[in-house]
């Protein structure tokens, strides 16, 4: 991939961000929540009070569900109430935005479950008081998750490989105007060091095992969701793991199974 001229790229890249290649990392930021409150997203255009899929009425219908499936983290409910699914799914789709399943974005990937997406997203504030600091995520897809993340994290850095995806998610995401999130269009396997330290960092895809650059860019108390292929189970088995990195060591929590895309290196 031709990368842009250094003397061009900004330090802290803005919405929507090129993948470059830094000279130097930037400050750290602390993985340990803040006190100051995140500021409050651009209002949705054309939240309306009815019956129809802008409605909050039935997102709120969605949380309940999530909330009856053992759901608790009160946040992540809140993100997935004021977050409008049905405007990241195709418009064939969008009478099944809210329902607990995964749908097709196209170029081979899918939405995730909202049940999927609440869960990972539980897990990685798990024991976190409030906003997390510096997140990454790896697979920005559609940028559901990605609007999802802005309203549970000071900054968001998000990449996806392939390029049609990468432009659906920038408008996707364009009329929220999030100022927290930077949209990385490049490989997501080495992560994106520029942006290390990370409090969290979530991933969309799952490989054989987490890759070690991951692990390296997350600080010391971050703690990092994805799923990893099962080998012993079966071919396509994969399970959700939680890694935390701690003074001690790295520590590796195996939870329920998934099924996910395949994580894959390279740009297309």
């Amino acid at each position: 991939m031709t990368q842009p001229d250094p003397s061009r790229v900004k330090l802290r890249p803005g919405f929507p961000a090129r993948l470059a290649v830094p000279k130097a990392p930037v400050a750290p930021l602390r993985p340990a929540t803040s006190a100051r409150p995140l500021p409050a997203p651009k209002p949705m255009t054309h939240l309306a009070h009815g019956v129809g899929l802008d409605s909050s009425a039935v997102r709120q219908s969605m949380v309940n569900k999530l909330a009856q499936q053992g759901m608790t983290d009160a946040p992540v409910l809140q993100a997935m109430g004021r977050i409008e699914r049905h405007r990241f799914v195709d418009t064939a789709l969008v009478n099944q935005a809210y329902e607990d399943t995964s749908l097709p974005i196209g170029l081979g990937q899918t939405i995730s479950k909202p049940g999927v997406v609440c869960r990972m997203l539980g897990l990685l504030r798990q024991g976190s008081p409030g906003p997390l600091g510096r997140v990454l995520e790896i697979g920005t897809g559609c940028g559901y998750q990605t609007a999802l993340l802005s309203l549970l994290c000071h900054e968001v850095y998000s990449m996806e490989r392939l390029r049609g995806l990468h432009d659906k998610a920038r408008d996707n995401l364009r009329h929220l105007r999030l100022a927290n999130v930077h949209l990385l269009f490049g490989d997501g396997m080495p992560g994106y060091a520029r942006g290390a330290p990370y409090a969290g960092i979530i991933a969309a895809a799952g490989g054989e095992a987490v890759p070690q650059a991951w692990i390296d860019q997350l600080a010391v108390g971050g703690r990092l969701v994805a799923p990893v292929s099962v080998g012993a189970t079966g071919a396509g088995k994969q399970v959700l793991m939680v890694v935390d990195k701690t003074p001690q060591g790295v520590q590796q929590t195996v939870m329920e199974g998934v099924f996910f895309v395949p994580l894959k290196s390279g740009i297309a």
